[in-house]
């Protein structure tokens, strides 16, 4: 690093900073237009697959006759017998069966979803029990 007298070219720190600032605000520019086109567009919003919906009342027979393992006999078995249905005639090749896979994956998400807010009902529930009891 070297000292700069007054009239001499910036040093290389300050050309540094200088690069780093124009760089940061052009990535700002960036983020906000991204955001300013999705607003006008209408873009960047999951889509709900009414599809990924878990089910609570599984066909145990349909799910025994694809060969779904117990452990995988859930709100979302139903959809694992075309998922394995098509990985066993892709050779389970990874660039196959995608939508199957992402089907799954989502439905998997919104059972998650649906147990969080099932425990912060019942949560709900014990807070008003306890404070009817007082």
């Amino acid at each position: 690093q070297t000292t700069t007298i007054a009239g001499q070219l910036p040093t290389t720190t300050t050309c540094n900073l200088y690069r780093r600032q124009r760089h940061t605000e052009e990535i700002y520019q960036l983020v906000k237009s991204y955001h300013h086109h999705q607003s006008i567009m209408g873009g960047g919003h999951h889509h709900a697959n009414p599809a990924a919906k878990p089910i609570a009342d599984q066909d145990k027979q349909a799910l025994a006759d694809a060969k779904v393992p117990l452990a995988f006999r859930d709100t979302c078995g139903h959809l694992l017998i075309p998922l394995n249905k098509c990985r066993r005639e892709t050779w389970w090749n990874p660039n196959k069966c995608g939508h199957y896979r992402h089907t799954y994956e989502e439905c998997l998400y919104n059972s998650y979803l649906q147990r969080c807010e099932a425990k912060v009902q019942e949560k709900e529930v014990l807070k008003a029990m306890a404070a009817a009891e007082e």
